[in-house]
Order: structure tokens, then C-alpha cells, then sequence
């Protein structure tokens, strides 16, 4: 499973990187969150180039679903789903991930023979 990174290490790694304080860095993450969630809400996408798309979509309802934890059945009517698309270039790059380390874990296997 990934590991992984919180807010307060952003907050660190930009302060290392920038002349701003972590006070301002916090303000600042805080209210880019607050303008996306506010985007998203007025149902509205947010496209950041080179990074991906937020936006809401609707899911479809359904007359007969279960409860997971119940069993019971329940019925659900349609409803937005907050999602996430990566851009092309981080789609491309996440691809490389499993790749990598799935092609490594063979040669390490063939070199144990």
C-alpha cells in the first residue's frame, strides 16, 4: 500500500522550496482546497493543465442495493460523486509505476536461478 503524505509535510516541502513562511504556505493550501471545493460544488470542473480535473458527476440511482454493513436493501436515488482524471502527463508517469517494479521483481527472480 502507498504511503502517504500529509498536509503538514506539503506545508514542509514547499517551505524548504520557497521564501514563504509555513503560516502563509498554510493560508494559502487552505484556501486553494476552499476554491476547488467551492468550483466543484457549483458544479463547475477544475482543470489544472499538466496536473488533471476535478469535478462532480452524477451517479445513477437504484431502486434495489444493499446495505453493505446490514445486508438490508435499500434504495438509492441519483446522486454527484466527487472525481478526480490526471492529465495526460501524470496518467503516463503513474502508468510507469507498477511497470517498473513489476519488471524488476522478474529480473531479480531470474537472477536467483
Amino acid at each position: 500500500m502507498a504511503r502517504k503524505v500529509t498536509k503538514a509535510e506539503l506545508i514542509d516541502a514547499l517551505h524548504e522550496r520557497s521564501t514563504l513562511g509555513r503560516k502563509d504556505i498554510h493560508v494559502l493550501i487552505d484556501g486553494l482546497f476552499e476554491e476547488i471545493k467551492k468550483a466543484i460544488l457549483d458544479e463547475k470542473a477544475v482543470e489544472l493543465r499538466g496536473f488533471g480535473t476535478f469535478e462532480v458527476r452524477i451517479r445513477k440511482g437504484r431502486k434495489r442495493a444493499r446495505n453493505p454493513k446490514t445486508g438490508e436493501p435499500v434504495s438509492v436515488s441519483d446522486h454527484g460523486v466527487a472525481v478526480f482524471r490526471p492529465g495526460r502527463e501524470l496518467k503516463q508517469e503513474a502508468w510507469k509505476i507498477g511497470a517498473e517494479g513489476a519488471s524488476s521483481s522478474a529480473e531479480g527472480a531470474a537472477s536467483d536461478d
